[in-house]
């Protein structure tokens, strides 16, 4: 048996929705971030902050007229959520200066999602998108009636 397979997280939840790439469908991602962690009953910080964070760079500096960006919400087993957010400016990345271990040319949004999240990154493709995730470690016992595996992993917007 392969093992790497074996160990992949299941998707316990999904919540993806397409979002106008403007500063309403950062605002509207995030209101909907909340209600959908809610409804799962799943913690909202540091979750909003960071949901806040990546779709109003997502509207800003992933904003391509005429398209939209994704938020992408996933519970897995055992207890981690992720949050994605997919634009099509594969192009336009966050740029780390190794040597002083910050993000180079932008604000201090990206510092704050590195601080909230366990864990955070950025994925390339399909072309032309790009997907910054971030994984948060949920504590014991939080969303324990939604952490039931389902067969159904669509892949969709």
């Amino acid at each position: 048996m392969n093992e790497q397979i074996s160990t992949l997280p299941i998707s316990a939840r999904q919540f993806r929705v397409p979002l106008s790439a403007t500063r309403r469908g950062a605002r509207l991602g995030r209101l909907l971030a909340v209600e959908q962690l809610r409804s799962w009953r799943l913690p909202l910080d540091p979750a909003r902050l960071i949901v806040a964070e990546l779709t109003a760079n997502a509207a800003l500096h992933g904003r391509v007229p005429g398209r939209s960006f994704r938020l992408s919400l996933f519970v897995t087993a055992p207890r981690l959520l992720r949050v994605e957010v997919t634009d099509t400016r594969g192009d336009h990345l966050p740029i780390r200066d190794t040597a002083a271990g910050v993000l180079a040319g932008s604000g201090y949004g990206l510092l704050l999602v590195e601080e909230l999240a366990d864990r955070w990154g950025v994925r390339l493709g399909p072309v032309p998108c790009k997907t910054v995730w971030a994984e948060l470690d949920l504590p014991t016992g939080a969303g324990k009636h939604v952490l039931r595996s389902r067969a159904d992993r669509g892949c969709g917007p």
